[in-house]
């Protein structure tokens, strides 16, 4: 209990009456305030209750150095743990945040002592947590120098830390030392805050009431959507972080939800541009080398249809302009190039967003896609339109269920598998239900069939076989209800939707039971199945060898990525040394990066096998298409043939590999289209709690050809049959094997 007492305490106490900011840690607890008697800048427990239970004293007989130490010591019932805490209320620049300190434990039971360290971040919503919890440091131990590493990001305002004692015992603690990228804390300069941080008027409500738009408003709000976003990239002062852009569109939003026409759109938001710095003249900002794979688009800003000539120059004169090296609301991660979404507030509080949060939801997704999604030239849509469409539908959403499936439905139509959304409330989880079937089903010839089970407590395997077929569910036909749920099956092709349709929507309840209809060879038949909890599938099926590679036979080896690890790899070398031919199961995701390890024994020229394009914040909306990445290069590599087998599983890292590996002249693939998402991710948060990715970088072969929604290059295509599933085959394997054996 105290525990869960404690972790509790820590994620859901994020207030905090004592944040002082403070020059001096005071962590060897020498500066003592004369009124108290306690450490200056140190509060003992969370409540009265604590520090009742667990007094903290001041020690000057043990200590680590110096004069002092603070024990905690429990000493009455009432309470299971209790702090010292010290708060730091200032923000950083770092990556990695330390925490070092000294501890002594006496007789510590039935619980836990460490040392603790919380980030919290705006209005004190806890970031991340360390409390030692699992060291389970307990008993009788003399001083020890104990450390805490976490990440420490730029959305932090405050650092708490300081010691804990949970259960029974006693424990001291002595010279707590804080570092950031290395270095004690005091010796940094705060980082000043920019201004657009300090704009809170609107973080509880946009002040915009729910409404049904019409015909007018739904044309005004897409259009300041387009400028919002326009703006939000190209205008130095934004980028500065001069502005709250969410706010700021709290506030020139009530004008163009109430202009009747599109002159008083176009004078709306020409009257909010009066607001802004005028824009410097660049001269070299028109004059660029770039060549990139896709041009922007900026919607109906520049075209003259919709605004007026005043309103259209002055934005073009932007354009011209904007002479932008960084931007507060997004980077390119170094190294990769990915874009970074930063200073991105998700207003996690809000359940259900209300009608102005809600745009501002479709406006922050639709413009992060328009100006740095590298596959956008691929949505089947056009994404403006796509815009137009999707404004009803977040305005007028009525409740969290329905912002979230609109949100989620406006994410699959960019067609991407590393696309989804996820919710810190459970709401899409509460509609589609924690239950599933105990047993996998998968789309073969378009059918679903079931092909394994999870576990057999509930004695379905008694009652159903593998290659039987789901014809119906709760009453609806499976083909129905594939129809009704592709709109909100974010994948990149319809294999892929195929894939994740049983998982995700499909055999999801919240139901104990679900009434299917089955069909085999002999009989159709109703059967009400039990359901089991979501979690026993990631955990109770596993078709694989224990290991990742074994022999086939004597002249074929197989590699399972899911379970290899490149310390594997002379282990292989030794096992596969008198073979003719691998077999490279990619149907899974690698547990580790095979492309330059395993690769370099498999390929004996080095090559190229991909290229990347990157985005810019300088020049929002174009992508620069990189050089050639090579492997290979290994005179010694592997004599034999290679076979890669893939299908929709295959996904990202998978397909990043299969790339790798299929450069090379004795590599072939073989199987069915993969999932067609490649590229280091990237997350979007958005209102209400709301988390997606998209891939971040484009990836391409050599020649320039894509591998985004059309997946890698199949030298043989197969999938597998009903036929081959019910009567126990892995026909892929099948074939991997007879080509090896027949050398191609």
């Amino acid at each position: 209990m105290y525990r869960r007492a404690f972790l509790l305490a820590c994620f859901l106490f994020v207030w905090c009456y004592h944040c002082n900011a403070q020059t001096d840690l005071n962590g060897s607890f020498e500066n003592i305030d004369s009124k108290t008697s306690r450490p200056k800048g140190w509060t003992y427990g969370f409540n009265k209750i604590q520090e009742a239970s667990y007094p903290a004293k001041l020690d000057s007989l043990i200590k680590k150095k110096g004069k002092y130490s603070v024990s905690i010591e429990k000493k009455e019932q009432g309470e299971g743990y209790s702090v010292i805490e010290s708060v730091i209320a200032e923000n950083y620049k770092g990556g990695t945040i330390d925490l070092q300190g000294y501890m002594k434990t006496e007789g510590v039971a039935k619980g836990f002592a460490g040392l603790w360290l919380r980030l919290d971040g705006e209005g004190g919503r806890m970031l991340k947590l360390e409390n030692m919890q699992q060291q389970a440091i307990t008993g009788t131990n003399e001083w020890k120098q104990y450390f805490i590493k976490l990440p420490y990001e730029g959305d932090v305002r405050s650092i708490h830390f300081g010691g804990l004692l949970a259960g029974e015992g006693k424990a001291w603690f002595d010279d707590l030392e804080i570092y950031i990228d290395g270095k004690k804390i005091e010796t940094l300069k705060p980082r000043v805050l920019a201004a657009a941080e300090t704009d809170n008027e609107f973080n509880k409500s946009s002040k915009i009431p729910s409404f049904v738009p019409s015909q007018q408003q739904i044309k005004n709000i897409a259009v300041a959507g387009q400028f919002w976003g326009f703006i939000k990239y190209h205008h130095p002062s934004i980028a500065k972080g001069d502005y709250n852009w969410d706010a700021e569109l709290f506030r020139f939003l009530p004008s163009v939800i109430a202009a009747k026409n599109n002159a008083e759109l176009s004078n709306a938001l020409e009257q909010y541009l009066d607001k802004l710095p005028p824009i410097a003249a660049c001269k070299s900002c028109s004059k660029t080398n770039v060549v990139s794979t896709s041009k922007p688009n900026y919607g109906d800003l520049l075209t003259g249809k919709v605004f007026s000539s005043s309103i259209s120059k002055r934005l073009s004169d932007i354009l011209k302009n904007s002479n932008i090296k960084s931007n507060y609301y997004v980077a390119m991660n170094d190294g990769v190039g990915n874009p970074k979404f930063q200073n991105e507030r998700d207003y996690e509080d809000m359940k259900y967003p209300d009608a102005g949060y809600r745009i501002l939801s479709l406006y922050r997704y639709w413009n992060m896609i328009n100006y740095f999604f590298p596959y956008k030239y691929q949505i089947d849509d056009d994404w403006n339109k796509v815009l137009y469409d999707f404004v009803p539908q977040f305005v007028s959403a009525e409740n969290d269920l329905a912002y979230n499936l609109a949100a989620l439905k406006l994410i699959a139509k960019i067609s991407d598998t590393h696309a989804n959304l996820w919710n810190k409330h459970g709401v899409l989880d509460q509609y589609k239900g924690m239950n599933t079937a105990p047993f996998k089903a998968t789309f073969i010839e378009n059918k679903l069939i079931v092909t394994g089970f999870y576990l057999d407590t509930l004695g379905i395997k008694n009652r159903l076989k593998i290659g039987d077929e789901i014809l119906t569910i709760n009453g609806k036909k499976v083909g129905d209800l594939v129809q009704e749920f592709l709109p909100v099956t974010a994948a990149s092709n319809y294999d892929t939707q195929l894939r994740d349709l049983p998982k995700a929507f499909l055999l999801r309840t919240s139901k104990a039971t679900m009434a299917l209809g089955f069909k085999n060879e002999k009989e159709t038949f109703d059967l009400e199945v039990p359901m089991v909890n979501m979690r026993l599938t990631y955990k109770n099926i596993d078709y694989t060898k224990p290991t990742g590679y074994h022999l086939l036979n004597d002249k074929i080896g197989y590699v399972y990525p899911a379970k290899y690890k490149n310390t594997d790899l002379q282990g292989i070398k030794k096992l596969f040394e008198n073979t003719n031919g691998i077999v490279i199961d990619m149907r899974c995701y690698p547990s580790d990066f095979m492309p330059f390890t395993f690769g370099e024994y498999i390929k004996q020229d080095k090559t190229p096998f991909v290229k990347f394009t990157t985005g810019s914040v300088a020049q929002p909306g174009t992508f620069v298409i990189g050089k050639d990445l090579m492997n290979g290069g290994n005179k010694n590599a592997y004599k034999g043939k290679v076979i890669v087998i893939v299908n929709a599983e295959s996904q990202s890292n998978a397909e990043y590999t299969t790339m790798a590996f299929q450069s090379s002249p004795n590599v072939k693939v073989i199987g069915s289209q993969t999932a067609g998402a490649d590229g280091n991710v990237s997350t979007i948060v958005l209102p209400g709690g709301i988390s997606s990715w998209i891939s971040g970088i484009g990836v391409f072969y050599p020649d320039g050809k894509p591998t985004q929604r059309v997946g890698v290059r199949l030298d043989y295509p197969i999938k597998p049959t009903v036929k081959g599933i019910t009567e126990g085959k892995d026909e892929l394997l099948e074939k991997a094997v007879s080509l090896l054996e027949a050398g191609w």
